[in-house]
C-alpha cells in the first residue's frame, strides 16, 4: 500500500452559521426570502438553503420588530433603541432612520400601498409614519398595556388599522378621521395574533387565553369563539383556491361532510407544538398533528417549548412554523391514498443550533452528519445543502456526546449520550430508537463504537465508570427500544470521564478524564493495562493511532501527547495552542493530526518532526465538536458560537493552482520584456499592473517621463485603470515618492493622475486618505528642495556677476538680432565679418600688448606707493 499525500493546507466552507436568535421575523411576499433578528444585527437568510444573503449591522440594541413594504424593496425595523430604520435591500443600506416612541417598538406592520408603516411600542402608543417624509402622520393612545401586534387593513380603500395589546383588548382605529372607531373586549389574556378573512369583514384574534374569536367588522359585534384548549401564538386564514382548501374540502367529502367549503378555514399554532385546521362553522376542528416535531422537553412547565409564530406561505408553498427553539419548519398538506389529509414536514431550517458539543460523519458515502446540541435531539444534517434532514427525539435532557457506524448488515447506526444518565441506539434511517441503555449514575459525556466488529459500544460517564454495552438482540424492526445490557463494568478514574476510544482491532479501549490521567483497557473485561500520566489538566480527547502502539492525548494544559502503549512513556509533546485542547483527531495514517481549542483555533500539525504546519481562525468560540471523513478525511467543526464549518483538503488544488499561477507568470513575464522592447509602453504598464511588477511599472512610466512626446499612451493606461488598479497605482506612487531617485517620476505620473482621473472617482478610491497622508509630506519636501535650488542658483548668479567672472553674453543677442534679418543681408553681413576677422585678431593682440605693458607699469606704481608709505611712517 503506497504512502498517502501529506495535508498542507485546508480549505474552510463555512456551512451552517446561526442567522435568527428568537424574536422578530419576517417573509417576503414569494417566500424567497426571511429577515431575521439576531440579536442587534439583521440577517436576511435565503429560504432554499439557510444560506445568509446579507446581513445589515444595527445598534447595540436587540432589534424587536420588523416588516417588509409590499414590493419587498424596502425593510423596517425597529427595536429597545427606538429607532425605526428604512433599508434599501437592493443595496442593504440605511436610507431613512427616526425616533418616536418613548419605550421599546415591539410591533409593525406595512399598508399595502407600501407608503405608511405603523408602530407600537411598551409605551401603549401607537404611530403611523409617512415613509417618504419620515414624520408621523397619526398618533393613538387608548390602550393599557404593552401593545404588540398590528394590523392594516387589507383592502387600501379601507383605511382601518387593528392593534393588539397584552390588556387583552383589541382597538379598531380609522386612519380617515384619525379616530378611534371601537374597542373590542372579548379575550381574558394577551392577544397575540389578528388575521383578516378573505372578504375582509372578519376578524380572527387568537390569544393565551385558548380561544379564537371571530368578529363582524360591519358592527365589530362577536360572532363566535372556538376553544382550542391551547395557549395560542398564531392564527393564519387558509385562502380558498390554495391547494390546502382544496385538499380539505376533499377530505371532508372522504368524511362524508358536506362538500361546500367552510366559511372560513384557519390553522392555530400555539405551546403544544402541533399544528391544527379549524373550520369556523360549528367550530370543529378538520385536522390535528399526531405528534409534534419540536423538541421534546422536561415536565416542567417553565421549559415547554412550542410554536411562537406560523405564516402562510404564497403560491402553494405551504405553512411555514417558527419554534421557541429558533427553527423554521415548512410544512406541505398531502392526501394519502387512503383519503386521509395530512401535514408533511418538508423541511427544516435551523436558525440556531447553540452550542455544539459533538458530532460525526454519517453513512458510507458520508453524505450526512450527525449533531449534538445544547438541546434534547440529535440533528442529523445533510452535508451537499446543510440543510436538517431529521431529528432524533428521545433524551429528556441535552445530548453530550454520539458516535455512529454502518454495522456488519448496512445499517446507519447512531449511539448517543446524554444528561439524563442514559445511552440510546438509533437506526439513521428509520430514524426510530433501537435500544435504551440504564445503569449510569452521572451524565454520559463521552461514548465511542467498536471498530472492527461493530458489535458493541463503550460509555464513560461523570459517575467515573466505563461500560461496555452489547448489541446483541438488537433485531431491524422494532415496536419500542429494547434494554440493551452492559458486558462489563469498571470503575475507571477519580472524576468525570471526558472521552473514550476503541483501538482498531477492539482490543483495547482508552479513557481520558479530568483527574488529568488516560487509562488503557483490555476488551472485553476491561482490564487495566496502562495509565498515562504527565498532563498537568483533565484529559479531554483520547485516540489510538490507526497504525502505530500509540494514544494521542489532548489537554486543558494546552500540550498535545502520544504515548507508548507498552510502557506508558510520553513518545512526543506538542505545543503551540495557547488555550485547553478540546479535541484531536489523526490524519493520512497517523502521520498527521488535526486538534481544536477553547480558543477557537484548528492546527495540522506533523507528527514526525513536531510541527504545526497550518493555522485557520474560522470560530468566535470553543470549538468543542471536531470530526474527520473515513474516506475523504473531510472535516467537519462545531463551537460554541452555534457555527458547523465544513473543511476540505485543498492541497492537490493549491499545488495545481501554484504551477498555474506560475506558467502564467512566466508568459506574462515574457510577453512584458517584448512590448518593452518594442516600445509598446501601453500594454507594458497593463501587463505589469496584472504581475504586480512595480520596478518594472517605474521603469516603464520613467521611458515615458523622458519621452515627452509619448503622454497619450499614459493617458491612454490610466483611463483604463479601475479603482482597485488606481489604489495600486498611487501606492506605488508614494513608496516611489519617498526616496528623492524616484520622486520625479512619481510626481509626473502623479500630476497626470490628477489631471485625467476626477476628484470624485479619487475620493471613492478605498483608503485614499491615508494614501494621500503619505504623499503630501514628501511631496512638500521635494518643492521646498527644488525651491532652495532655485533661490542657490539666484544668488550663485549674482556673486558671479560681481566677481565679474560672469559677463553679458552680447554674442547670443547679437545673434538673435541677426536671425531676424534679411537672408541677402545676413550674407553681405557674413563676407563683411570674414574680411574684418583679421584685422580683429590683430587688434586684439596689440590690445592685449597694451594691457599687459599698463599692468607692469600700475604693478610698478603700486611698488614705489607701497615704499614711500613705509618711509613715512619711519619718520613719525
Amino acid at each position: 500500500m503506497g504512502s498517502l499525500p501529506l495535508k498542507k493546507n485546508y480549505r474552510c466552507v463555512p456551512s451552517l452559521q446561526p442567522f435568527y436568535s428568537g424574536g422578530a421575523f419576517t417573509v417576503s411576499s414569494d417566500g424567497s426570502f426571511m429577515a431575521c433578528a439576531s440579536g442587534d444585527s439583521i440577517n436576511i437568510v435565503d429560504t432554499s438553503n439557510s444560506s445568509i444573503r446579507s446581513t445589515l449591522e444595527g445598534d447595540s440594541e436587540a432589534v424587536t420588530a420588523l416588516t417588509l413594504s409590499p414590493d419587498d424593496k424596502l425593510l423596517f425595523s425597529a427595536g429597545h433603541s427606538r429607532q425605526i430604520r428604512v433599508w434599501d435591500l437592493s443595496t442593504f443600506k440605511c436610507v431613512r432612520s427616526w425616533k418616536g416612541h418613548d419605550g421599546p417598538v415591539m410591533g409593525m406592520a406595512c399598508h399595502p400601498s407600501g407608503g405608511l408603516v405603523a408602530t407600537a411600542g411598551a409605551d401603549k402608543k401607537v404611530i403611523v409614519w409617512d415613509v417618504a417624509g419620515s414624520f408621523a402622520t397619526h398618533y393613538f393612545t387608548g390602550h393599557k398595556g404593552v401593545v404588540s401586534s398590528l394590523l392594516f387593513h387589507p383592502d387600501p380603500t379601507k383605511q382601518i388599522l387593528f392593534s393588539a395589546s397584552h390588556d387583552t383588548t383589541v382597538q379598531v382605529w380609522d386612519l380617515s378621521t384619525k379616530k378611534r372607531v371601537t374597542t373590542l373586549t372579548g379575550h381574558h389574556s394577551t392577544v397575540t395574533s389578528m388575521a383578516l378573512s378573505e372578504d375582509g369583514w372578519t376578524l380572527l384574534t387568537a390569544g393565551r387565553d385558548k380561544v379564537v374569536i371571530l368578529w363582524n367588522l360591519h358592527d365589530y359585534s362577536s360572532l363566535k369563539t372556538v376553544t382550542t384548549y391551547e395557549v395560542l401564538e398564531a392564527v393564519c386564514v387558509i385562502p380558498s383556491g390554495t391547494l390546502l382548501s382544496s385538499r380539505l374540502g376533499s377530505s371532508k367529502q372522504q368524511k362524508g361532510k358536506k362538500s361546500k367549503l367552510p366559511a372560513i378555514c384557519f390553522i392555530t399554532v400555539g405551546d403544544r407544538g402541533i399544528v391544527r385546521v379549524w373550520n369556523s362553522e360549528g367550530a370543529v376542528c378538520l385536522f390535528e398533528q399526531k405528534s409534534s416535531d419540536v423538541t421534546v422537553t422536561s415536565d416542567d412547565d417553565e421549559s415547554k417549548r412550542g410554536f411562537t409564530a406560523a405564516f402562510m406561505l404564497p403560491l402553494n408553498q405551504g405553512l411555514l412554523c417558527v419554534t421557541a427553539d429558533q427553527e423554521f419548519l415548512l410544512y406541505s398538506p398531502v392526501e394519502d391514498p387512503e383519503g386521509t389529509f395530512e401535514f408533511v414536514l418538508k423541511k427544516r431550517l435551523v436558525g440556531n443550533n447553540g452550542e455544539i458539543l459533538d458530532m460525526k460523519f454519517l453513512g458510507d458515502e458520508e453524505q450526512f452528519i450527525a449533531v449534538a446540541t445544547n438541546t434534547e435531539q440529535v440533528r442529523v444534517f445533510d452535508v451537499a445543502s446543510m440543510s436538517c434532514s431529521h431529528v432524533l427525539a428521545g433524551h429528556t435532557e441535552i445530548v453530550m456526546c454520539l458516535d455512529t457506524c454502518v454495522s456488519s448488515s448496512g445499517r446507519t447506526l447512531i449511539v448517543t449520550g446524554s444528561k439524563d444518565n442514559s445511552v440510546r441506539l438509533w437506526e439513521s434511517e428509520s430514524r426510530c430508537c433501537l435500544g435504551l441503555g440504564l445503569g449510569h449514575m452521572g451524565s454520559v459525556g463521552a461514548i465511542a463504537f467498536s471498530k472492527k466488529q461493530r458489535d458493541f459500544f463503550v460509555s464513560g460517564s461523570s459517575d467515573r465508570t466505563l461500560k461496555v454495552w452489547s448489541l446483541d438482540g438488537i433485531s431491524d424492526i422494532v415496536e419500542k427500544p429494547i434494554n440493551l445490557k452492559a458486558k462489563a463494568v469498571v470503575a475507571a478514574h477519580d472524576k468525570d470521564i471526558n472521552s473514550v476510544a476503541v483501538a482498531p482491532n477492539d482490543s483495547l479501549v482508552c479513557s481520558g478524564s479530568q483527574d488529568r490521567t488516560a487509562c488503557v483497557w483490555k476488551l472485553p473485561d476491561l482490564v487495566p493495562v496502562v495509565v498515562l500520566k504527565g498532563h498537568k489538566r483533565g484529559v479531554w480527547c483520547v485516540e489510538f493511532s490507526p497504525v502505530d502502539q500509540c494514544v494521542l492525548t489532548a489537554s486543558g494544559d494546552k500540550t498535545i501527547k502520544i504515548w507508548a502503549i507498552s510502557d506508558g512513556s510520553c513518545l512526543k509533546t506538542f505545543e503551540g495552542h495557547m488555550s485547553s485542547v478540546y479535541r484531536a483527531s489523526f490524519l493520512t495514517r497517523g502521520t498527521q493530526f488535526i486538534s481544536s481549542d477553547a480558543d477557537g483555533l484548528v492546527k495540522l500539525w506533523m507528527v514526525k518532526t513536531n510541527e504545526c504546519i497550518a493555522t485557520y481562525d474560522q470560530h468566535e468560540d470553543k470549538v468543542w465538536a471536531l470530526t474527520v471523513g473515513k474516506k475523504t478525511e473531510m472535516l467537519a467543526t462545531g463551537s460554541g458560537d452555534a457555527a458547523i464549518n465544513l473543511w476540505y483538503d485543498c492541497t492537490a488544488s493549491d499545488k495545481e493552482e501554484a504551477f498555474r499561477r506560475e506558467e502564467e507568470s512566466v508568459l506574462k513575464n515574457q510577453e512584458l520584456e517584448n512590448a518593452v522592447k518594442d516600445a509598446d509602453y501601453t500594454k507594458a504598464i497593463q501587463i505589469a499592473f496584472k504581475l504586480r511588477r512595480p520596478h518594472k511599472l517605474y521603469e516603464c512610466f520613467a521611458e515615458l517621463c523622458r519621452k515627452r512626446g509619448d503622454e497619450k499612451q499614459i493617458e491612454m493606461v490610466l483611463h483604463d485603470l479601475d479603482k482597485e488598479e488606481l489604489r495600486v497605482l498611487i501606492e506605488y506612487v508614494r513608496e516611489w515618492n519617498i526616496r528623492p531617485k524616484f520622486c520625479h517620476v512619481a510626481q509626473f505620473v502623479l500630476f497626470k493622475l490628477l489631471n485625467i482621473v476626477s476628484p470624485r472617482e479619487i475620493i471613492e478610491i478605498k483608503g485614499i486618505q491615508h494614501l494621500l497622508e503619505g504623499l503630501i509630506p514628501f511631496s512638500q519636501r521635494h518643492y521646498s528642495r527644488i525651491d532652495r535650488h532655485v533661490r542657490n542658483s539666484f544668488l550663485l548668479d549674482l556673486v558671479l556677476h560681481a566677481m565679474a567672472v560672469v559677463e553679458p553674453d552680447t554674442g547670443a543677442r547679437e545673434l538673435n538680432e541677426e536671425s531676424l534679418m534679411p537672408s541677402d543681408f545676413n550674407h553681405e553681413k557674413e563676407t563683411c565679418s570674414m574680411e574684418s576677422e583679421d584685422q580683429e585678431q590683430k587688434l586684439t593682440s596689440e590690445g592685449l600688448k597694451e594691457k599687459a605693458a599698463s599692468r607692469k607699469r600700475k604693478s610698478k606704481k603700486s611698488k614705489d606707493g607701497s615704499k614711500k608709505k613705509a618711509k613715512a611712517s619711519s619718520l613719525e
